[in-house]
């Protein structure tokens, strides 16, 4: 499905100033965030696409390619990557995003609380992110691969199925925050009334307490455990590039969300071949007498071996260039090319015979030598 225009999405027009975004935003974001719309698929959709919207337009490089290029111009920097989250954007980067700009606020602020707390909620903690590094042949950055990865992690508790609570208990409000999960500080001054809101201590911010844990986790919801992960990497990937795998990382405390597992490619160095962005080159070693002479020969690429023409006089150190014979462009159609450098190859032993044929050679072409600088 095509993605809509970020201004539409956001009912702002491309003149809108930087705070005119950033409201647009607030407004739609609180209108469809979870909170507020608990098991509601549709809002939550609303949600992600203002984030993405707001995430590209709030930022002032962004928004020119956008204004420029459209979604083409912030592809790879925009609603995902752009701000330090991968290529699968869920619900979870939304909600850091949403609390990174505007986190500040108590809850009860947030989704209409007028003085005083907000309601009884519970605000579960998102589990770890993690990363892992996965070695990949040449080969495989060819031709794509699935691999699976073994992830030690936190896990949920099968003894109290992540609540943290021991069987026949559950847990209760915190009567320290009054279930919201924030304390919040009323100082006043000269300049006004200023509310400091922090996270309470007692519930770590969850706003339900336990007061009866689970013996195998100790109330935490989450045990050390491990997870076999299945991951397809797309061909013409390299080094650094990674994949974002939702929900691959820890368990989130008590019931709380995933963290996310990023998959880093590390390429493995290739006995042949040297990777210059989509294109491979090769060194292929000629005697003399094939560079002077001409010659045919097969030479090795990823996909099986070709013939390669070498027309006669050709000087060592030349490239020659198969089309299509390179790297996969990476989320693109075609490929790279595959380079093959011709290098004079000069025996370090030579027989009684050999050396007499080539002093005899030398003979010959030692006039025709051109002097240095000369064409």
């Amino acid at each position: 499905m095509a993605k809509r225009d970020y201004y539409d999405i956001l009912h702002t027009d491309r003149n809108a100033t930087t705070d005119d975004i950033k409201k647009a935003y607030r407004k739609l974001a609180l209108q469809y965030h979870p909170d507020r719309n608990p098991g509601d698929k549709g809002a939550e959709d609303k949600f992600k696409e203002a984030t993405e919207a707001y995430e590209v337009l709030r930022d002032a490089e962004k928004r020119a390619l956008y204004d420029q290029y459209g979604h083409a111009g912030v592809s790879g920097r925009g609603g995902a990557e752009g701000f330090g989250f991968g290529a699968d954007f869920d619900l979870s980067d939304a909600l850091r995003a949403f609390m990174r700009d505007f986190g500040g606020f108590g809850f009860g602020d947030l989704f209409g609380g007028v003085g005083g707390r907000g309601g009884t909620r519970t605000r579960y903690h998102q589990g770890n992110d993690l990363q892992v590094k996965v070695k990949l042949t040449l080969e495989e950055v060819a031709s794509g691969a699935e691999k699976q990865i073994k992830v030690n992690k936190l896990v949920a508790c099968s003894a109290c199925s992540g609540s943290g609570a021991a069987a026949g208990s559950s847990s209760s409000a915190c009567d320290t925050c009054g279930g919201t999960g924030q304390i919040r500080h009323v100082q006043r001054s000269l300049f006004g009334q200023f509310v400091n809101v922090t996270e309470c201590h007692r519930c770590n911010g969850i706003g339900q307490v336990v007061k009866n844990p689970c013996g195998d986790c100790r109330g935490s919801g989450t045990v050390r455990g491990s997870e076999t992960i299945n991951v397809k990497i797309p061909a013409g990937v390299s080094s650094g590039n990674y994949i974002t795998v939702s929900g691959g990382g820890d368990a989130g405390e008590r019931g709380g969300p995933k963290g996310n597992l990023y998959v880093i490619i590390d390429e493995l160095p290739h006995d042949v071949f040297e990777r210059h962005g989509n294109d491979l080159l090769m060194d292929l070693p000629l005697t003399i007498s094939q560079l002077a002479l001409g010659t045919r020969i097969e030479v090795q690429t990823l996909s099986g071996k070709v013939l390669l023409k070498v027309p006669s006089g050709t000087p060592s150190h030349k490239i020659f260039r198969l089309k299509g014979k390179g790297i996969p462009r990476l989320n693109s159609y075609g490929k790279g090319d595959q380079l093959v450098r011709v290098v004079a190859w000069v025996p370090d032993r030579l027989s009684k015979n050999e050396k007499q044929l080539l002093e005899e050679l030398d003979k010959s072409l030692a006039k025709k030598v051109p002097e240095p600088g000369a064409h």
